[in-house]
């Protein structure tokens, strides 16, 4: 038997989080790896760099001592929330000035597996104690998107349905193919280390919010993951901010292809939200069939296949990305981010953050480090969505 509810564990209670008047506002946090400027190696110094920026809540350090996150705060669209974002990366590149240089991937192209962490990370000694190696390995970036529903029952509804959409939003933003020196053959690796630690992947459904107050309970009583803070899936509920999080994203280079990604998201859980409204039975499909095409997008991404869920077939995931984004280019006109809708395309055309590398990879003949050298050169070059 299950014992008596957490506060935080009733339905009751996380029906009050989730109902919570803030309808589709989004916010990001963009995890940032610091290099040496020398090495180009990544460099343990986001105690010293947090130090000398501003202290209102948008920068913090992560487990890594060679990241820092860049986090907004709600805002009522993509293009409010990315101004945020790229005037915090300007705020990183000056503090970090002389000391590291900035950079966003899924992961460094060929720094060691293992690295220091950071000392006054909330939960440093408790992770590593329970997970050890694998906590030390953790050496990735994401871009997560959170977006605020307004509607507890709504928010369990399209979060069931957007799972199936994970694979989709992987592909689009795979930007992690080189890891220890060399290329993995995969779009993306991050997955495969974050997969050391539990909870990773496609997340289950729950069906209703007296579930989701189950799971946390049980989650509670057996100790497995005493706070949703460790629930580490691609996708959740997130009870504290009563936002759905996606998780599945790397870390993108760019400032436009970091609003691409977000512009897909957001626009895609407006449009899940829009038929549920209508009386739509939103489809849900079994983890093990989400997780086919999951393991498509980490390989293969943008060069590869994706299985429509719905009908079976299998077309190449361009071409589904691409039929997607037409579902959803009238969900972002209301929305205001057609512009950087728009970029998705681009992203799409350019092969993602995967292709741009192995492109950068092979110019000169320069591999791990030429992209490396890369990945920072980008981190504050001039977006066309400036002014």
């Amino acid at each position: 038997m299950i014992p008596d509810r957490h506060p935080i564990e009733d339905a009751s209670r996380l029906r009050a989080i989730f109902d919570a008047p803030r309808a589709l506002t989004v916010g990001l946090e963009e995890e940032v790896m610091l290099l040496d400027p020398d090495s180009l190696e990544l460099a343990p110094l986001a105690e010293d760099v947090l130090g000398a920026l501003p202290d209102d809540g948008r920068f913090k350090l992560e487990l890594p001592a060679s990241q820092i996150e860049i986090i907004t705060p709600p805002c009522p669209g993509v293009t409010d929330a990315i101004e945020v974002l790229a005037a915090g990366r300007a705020q990183l590149v000056e503090a970090a000035a002389e000391r590291v240089l900035p950079a966003c991937a899924g992961v460094h192209p060929f720094s060691a597996s293992e690295g220091e962490l950071n000392a006054d990370t909330r939960g440093r000694v408790e992770l590593v104690a329970e997970y050890g190696a694998a906590a030390r390995r953790q050496l990735v970036c994401a871009l997560q998107v959170h977006v605020a529903i307004g509607e507890a029952e709504a928010t369990i509804a399209v979060h069931d349905a957007l799972r199936s959409y994970l694979p989709e939003l992987a592909a689009l933003a795979a930007n992690a193919p080189f890891y220890e020196g060399a290329d993995t053959g995969l779009a993306s690796v991050r997955p495969k280390i974050a997969e050391a630690l539990p909870r990773q992947g496609i997340p289950p459904a729950f069906g209703s919010l007296d579930r989701l107050a189950e799971v946390l309970r049980f989650g509670r009583a057996t100790g497995s993951f005493p706070s949703p803070g460790k629930w580490w899936w691609e996708l959740r509920p997130n009870v504290r901010f009563g936002t759905l999080e996606l998780r599945v994203p790397d870390a993108q280079t760019t400032i436009e292809d970091a609003a691409a990604v977000a512009a897909v998201a957001h626009c895609l859980i407006a449009w899940l939200l829009e038929r549920h409204r209508s009386g739509e039975k939103l489809p849900t499909h079994d983890r093990w069939q989400i997780e086919e095409n999951r393991w498509r997008a980490c390989r293969r991404a943008l060069e590869g296949e994706l299985i429509d869920l719905e009908t079976g077939a299998t077309r190449p995931a361009r071409e589904r990305l691409e039929d997607l984004l037409e579902a959803l280019g009238p969900v972002a006109g209301s929305l205001g981010c057609a512009a950087e809708l728009e970029l998705a395309h681009e992203l799409i055309r350019a092969g993602g953050g995967a292709g741009r590398q192995r492109l950068a990879a092979g110019e000169g003949g320069g591999g791990a480090r030429a992209v490396t050298h890369w990945l920072a050169e980008r981190f504050d070059a001039p977006s066309r969505l400036s002014g």
